[in-house]
């Protein structure tokens, strides 16, 4: 199967990251190269970039990709979260832009046998790094019911967590949960029918929660963006794009205390903290998607862009 990714918000990202000519620039998830084509165009002629990526097929596609470019790419199998180790590893210190593109590319979304879709039969398996340890298999049939309805309800927020979680538990008593259909079986049965007519699939949540929790794609995002702040220079750019709350929500957090100034308690008469702003915030509420664009890539609804300056 061909990799195959429509990168959302495109033209949102390369006007927000304000790319000028030679510039560095670093794409953390870099999956089939769609924006980083497009910002090494505008960072030409002599403009540089690192992609990143955790997929080993998301590289192979980025580098056909980018291959007009030539030895102005280069691309790392790793975790942007490792971006200082990544940057060290390979002689880089700071550029002018960098991009983190949280979602799941249509390529895993699409390929049933990555194990990401509730639309599709698959093994269950959801790793973004196809050489990690765990899968989703591995955790629906071994986390105890109170461990699967907290991943459930922290990651997915779904209401019904300890309701499907019950049904998982009782389900492979009796038989191994080996595939997406099996999980998307239990689930159907776990949820009431008038709630399923009612809301988008009745496996949505779980699903996205197994994913989060696979990948630990929550698990150190924070620090990740700090540490890209830090390999900024000064007037430089980072664009983020996430696709649910509770990523949105740390972005969003994130991004407002790198741009704080004073964190003492309000009652202090006097600033005693002595901390200084990182960034600016270059938008206040975040970018969504054009009517156009949403015609075009339904995937686009839930995504959210946030980018900041730093200082």
């Amino acid at each position: 199967m061909k990799f195959y990714h429509q990168p959302v918000l495109l033209d949102e990202v390369i006007e927000g990251l304000g790319i000028k000519a030679d510039w560095d620039l670093v794409d953390g998830t870099v999956g089939g190269g769609g924006h980083s084509y497009h910002m090494l165009r505008k960072a030409s002629p002599n403009g540089v970039l690192m992609g990143i990526d955790r997929d080993t097929q998301a590289l192979e596609a980025a580098r056909d990709k980018l291959k007009e470019y030539g030895q102005r790419v280069t691309l790392v199998h790793d975790n942007y979260k490792n971006i200082k180790r990544i940057f060290y590893i390979n002689g880089w210190t700071k550029v002018n832009g960098a991009l983190i593109d949280l979602g799941v590319s249509s390529f895993q979304i699409d390929n049933k046998f990555r194990g990401f879709s509730y639309m599709q039969d698959g093994p269950l398996d959801m790793r973004m790094n196809e050489q990690d340890a765990t899968t989703a298999k591995e955790l629906v049939n071994t986390l105890s019911k109170e461990e699967l309805a907290n991943m459930i309800k922290k990651y997915g927020e779904d209401r019904w967590a300890v309701r499907i979680a019950d049904f998982i538990v009782k389900y492979r008593q009796l038989k191994e949960i080996e595939t997406t259909r099996d999980l998307v079986t239990i689930i159907d049965k776990a949820i009431p029918k008038k709630v399923r007519e009612q809301n988008s699939h009745p496996a949505k949540r779980t699903f996205q929660a197994l994913r989060i929790a696979i990948n630990k794609e929550i698990e150190g995002l924070e620090k990740a963006i700090d540490d890209f702040v830090e390999i900024l220079h000064p007037g430089g750019r980072l664009a983020i794009i996430s696709f649910h709350s509770l990523e949105d929500r740390i972005v969003k957090n994130t991004f407002r205390d790198l741009a704080s100034t004073c964190i003492c308690p309000p009652k202090l008469p006097i600033c005693i903290c002595d901390k200084k702003a990182k960034v600016k915030i270059i938008n206040k509420k975040s970018i969504t998607a054009s009517t156009e664009e949403l015609e075009n890539n339904s995937r686009a609804k839930s995504a959210r862009l946030r980018i900041v300056e730093r200082l």
